[in-house]
């Protein structure tokens, strides 16, 4: 099984396509083998020119260790000897192109970054595919990513078809979109599908899937039909309908400014980070989980802390992280650092069996970004199911925003903000749930209190009660 990927470039284009070398990070005089699990991957260049050069990843799966339990992690595994899946693609394919172009399907090139950056002239080929559709299921997963699908016509049914495609864009997307839907095409992976698979998927169809029609199937399909684990991803997809990726920077900078111009004189943000930071070292706890993490601003402050074994931060936006990341410099730590400070891709409203056994859990300024009837699921995965001995929670006062001179009656302090609470909304929800799971909960205002208005934001401690 292979995929052929094809740089074109006419005489007017600013590019060779010889640089497909660079975006590829394989020169196209040698040839490249890297071994996985399923056999070996290699990568070459049949055709090279300054007009059209072509790369091929040609896979060569050894059907008997297939079948001998070679892969450890196949899903049951291959019980006979004669089967398809040595011979079409299918995710052993996609596995190997995450293990061999890793560095193109993230978008990153030293030498030609900003061709990298490009959307170019490609013609794709993947060989042989086996398609359990006809040729509508390849419209519908193509043509809304900007292809045009040169394969023939096929007939309903699962068959062997010669898959071709042409599309002008960059190409890490390209990898990526066939990384994901190759198995889809196949509707079938050969290994086991846990929640880990989620974020993989996620990660894989940023800034694509989200907003893709067949959503719900290609989900699906790439889940192995598993529907707790589809349900989770399609709600997390809900979430991510708007991402930095579909933002231009004035776009960004726009949605944050009303927040920002309100609190920045009065460093709110800088206020309740700190607060947040006091409580934990207070309470002397080893182990904190930040859901909504962010870009990283507190767990930039609770490295600090010599106390702290292990900080987790969790967010739904895969670019998010990857900004977290840069911005703590966890690409230059070392090995104890890496394994005391991780950034996990997650949502906040299913439950994740990793959020167990922390000391501690933080949502800086998050709740208000959840819609008010999903916020019984944050209860239930976070309360009700990790269960952590201490959680924090910080949520603007609404009370306070009529003494902001530049806001307007019943506006919120931000776009994203799906509702703002009074202090008596906020500790009426908060102590039930806290008497609900077993917590007791304390309120504090922060930054500069109001005699009538309180606290621009609010906060609440809850404390798990012994024996509950």
């Amino acid at each position: 099984m292979q995929i052929e990927i094809t740089l074109l470039a006419d005489g007017d284009a600013d590019y060779s396509a010889r640089d497909l070398g660079f975006l590829l990070h394989k020169h196209p005089d040698h040839v490249h083998t890297k071994k996985t699990s399923a056999g070996d991957a290699t990568i070459f260049y049949p055709e090279v020119s300054g007009e059209r050069t072509t790369a091929v990843l040609h896979l060569e799966v050894d059907p008997v260790g297939l079948v001998r339990g070679k892969n450890q992690r196949a899903d049951g595994l291959l019980t006979q000897y004669v089967n398809d899946r040595p011979y079409v693609a299918n995710s052993f394919l996609s596995v190997a192109m995450g293990r061999s172009l890793a560095q193109t399907m993230a978008g990153k090139s030293k030498d030609r970054q900003e061709l990298t950056d490009q959307p170019l002239d490609f013609e794709v080929r993947v060989v042989p595919v086996a398609l359990a559709g006809d040729r509508e299921l390849l419209a519908s997963l193509f043509e809304p990513l900007g292809y045009t699908v040169l394969s023939p016509d096929t007939t309903d049914g699962a068959m062997v078809i010669d898959l071709r495609l042409k599309a002008k864009l960059r190409l890490a997307d390209i990898l990526n979109h066939l990384y994901v839907l190759i198995p889809v095409m196949d509707n079938f992976k050969h290994y086991f599908i846990a929640q880990e698979e989620i974020d993989k998927l996620l990660a894989k169809g940023e800034g694509w899937l989200a907003d893709h029609p067949a959503r719900e199937l290609i989900t699906r399909r790439a889940l192995k039909h598993r529907r707790s684990l589809a349900n989770m991803a399609l709600a997390r997809l809900e979430e991510a309908v708007v991402t930095e990726e579909d933002e231009t920077e004035d776009d960004k900078a726009e949605r944050e400014k009303p927040e920002e111009k309100l609190e920045k004189p009065m460093r709110l943000h800088d206020i309740r980070l700190d607060t947040v930071a006091d409580v934990l070292r207070q309470r002397n706890v080893k182990s904190v989980l930040d859901l909504g993490c962010g870009e990283g601003k507190l767990i930039s402050r609770l490295i600090k802390e010599r106390g702290l074994d292990q900080i987790v931060g969790v967010d739904p936006s895969v670019r998010t992280l990857e900004a977290a990341h840069r911005k703590l410099r966890l690409h230059q730590a070392g090995d104890a650092m890496s394994e005391r400070v991780k950034l996990q891709m997650g949502s906040l409203t299913y439950g994740d069996r990793r959020w167990k056994g922390f000391d501690a859990a933080t949502l800086v300024e998050v709740i208000e970004h959840i819609e008010p009837h999903r916020l019984s699921a944050l209860v239930m995965s976070l309360f009700a199911d990790a269960r952590p001995k201490l959680i924090v929670i910080t949520t603007p006062n609404r009370e306070y925003n009529v003494l902001f001179e530049t806001m307007k009656e019943n506006q919120l302090r931000h776009p994203d903000h799906r509702f703002e609470w009074t202090r008596a909304e906020f500790e009426n929800w908060a102590s039930n749930v806290a008497d609900d799971n077993g917590y007791a909960v304390e309120f504090t205002p922060l930054g500069p209190v109001d005699e009538t208005h309180g606290g621009p934001s609010q906060m609440a401690t809850f404390v798990l009660e012994d024996g509950k």
